[in-house]
């Protein structure tokens, strides 16, 4: 499977956001991709409150993800891509999207760790997403399961996937600046990564508000590739044979002694 991830620094204005993510989306689909990762909170992304998403989520079938949806359809080009979605019966959810070629929405993760952490209520403004079986998506032997950002903080988000199935983490990010921010990002990816012998695509947002460096991540651990801090699209081969080899010789999957039990709180 040939991936691609593009990063870019989504701001207040979706049509504008939107066209940031055409250009990645060509870009992607000359590239070959099978499917294109982007980053959480593509939709809107600035330093207001966390309140301020009420007042410009969508739902699933609102102007943005139709949007990315006509683009899919017309790259012929399968994409995630995070927003922030209305929520009829509270706070929205910050959600990620998957799309097909056809332009349908195939499924969609709603965050379940929110961001209350470095001084920052991720929750004032958000709803939890409830914890239900994952929704995985499917290419020949590979399954690709989705998390966004502050979940990568809690490595029983990622073994959940692997229990159900996934061999492939999609990461969407808008991983905050801050001393020190790089350095967990690439180090807590790698760890995920190695632990459950997965790839690992995260696909983060620019500075000036995030870290950039998006990067694509083998199940040894190995960075295969890395988007810098520029926007634009990097490109990596996915191998279930690379899967296959390393689980063989670090079968810590299976030596495993202890389950995830999901929490409903």
């Amino acid at each position: 499977m040939r991936i691609a991830s593009g990063q870019f620094s989504a701001g207040r204005e979706p049509q504008r956001n939107l066209q940031h993510i055409q250009r990645l989306m060509e870009t992607a689909a000359l590239g070959n991709a099978d499917l294109l990762v982007l980053p959480e909170s593509s939709l809107y992304a600035s330093t207001e409150p966390a309140g301020v998403l009420a007042e410009v989520a969508e739902p699933l079938d609102g102007p943005f993800i139709g949007g990315v949806a006509a683009l899919a359809k017309g790259l012929r080009l399968p994409v995630v891509v995070g927003t922030a979605e209305a929520n009829p019966s509270g706070l929205p959810y910050n959600t990620l999207v998957a799309i097909d070629a056809d332009g349908a929405v195939q499924g969609a993760y709603r965050k379940v760790h929110l961001y209350d952490a470095f001084g920052y209520r991720e929750s004032d403004g958000t709803s939890k997403g409830a914890i239900g079986e994952p929704y995985l998506l499917s290419h020949g032997q590979l399954r690709l399961g989705m998390l966004t950002c502050y979940d990568l903080r809690f490595p029983e988000s990622a073994r959940y996937l692997v229990d159900a199935g996934a061999n492939v983490l999609l990461l969407p990010a808008m991983w905050i600046v801050g001393p020190g921010k790089e350095d967990h990002f690439t180090t807590l990816v790698r760890a995920r990564a190695i632990e459950n012998t997965s790839y690992v695509v995260t696909a983060n947002q620019c500075g000036p508000l995030a870290t950039a460096y998006s990067i694509v991540v083998d199940p040894f651990g190995v960075v295969i590739a890395n988007a810098g801090e520029a926007p634009g699209v990097v490109f990596a081969e996915l191998e279930p044979e690379r899967i296959a080899a390393v689980r063989t010789r670090v079968p810590s999957l299976r030596n495993r002694r202890f389950r995830v039990v999901p929490n409903s709180n």
